[in-house]
């Protein structure tokens, strides 16, 4: 893990553009959301099971920051709502097995530290800085 745990307070909300799948490779001038639902006992768990604390895919949503657009249409949004979350970074494309090491090492902080945590995760790939990072944004209740 790059960067330590910590509270993040989203002042606005980070719209994108929903989509049926993610490429194999994100492009420079990719950005990608990833919405989980998660599973409501093993999301309160201090040792959560981690092949069982993702539920359903919610969304996947890309930003692309070429400029224009090919067409006219206009694709749903999803949004990464403004608000508090527990938020952690590695500086690099994650393979679902390790962000999901990282989102079961989040939780098992977050709880330590007696945050109160909802039963959603997202997950965001983009590049910044020079590299390729993988973010975790888990909301807090309250």
């Amino acid at each position: 893990m790059d960067s330590p745990l910590m509270n993040l307070d989203l002042r606005s909300p980070l719209f994108y553009a929903k989509v049926e799948a993610m490429p194999e490779e994100i492009a420079e001038n990719d950005e990608f959301l990833l919405c989980f639902d998660l599973d409501p006992g093993q999301s309160r768990s201090i040792e959560p099971k981690p092949d069982l604390l993702i539920g359903s895919l919610v969304f996947i949503g890309r930003k692309s920051h070429d400029s224009g657009n090919s067409d006219n249409s206009q694709p749903e949004t999803a949004p990464l709502p403004a608000g508090n979350y527990l938020f952690v970074q590695a500086r690099s494309v994650l393979s679902r097995e390790e962000w999901l090491d990282l989102a079961v090492e989040q939780q098992k902080d977050g709880l330590w530290e007696r945050n109160k945590l909802k039963n959603r995760i997202y997950v965001r790939f983009l590049f910044e800085d020079g590299s390729f990072v993988t973010q975790l944004f888990r909301p807090l209740a309250g």
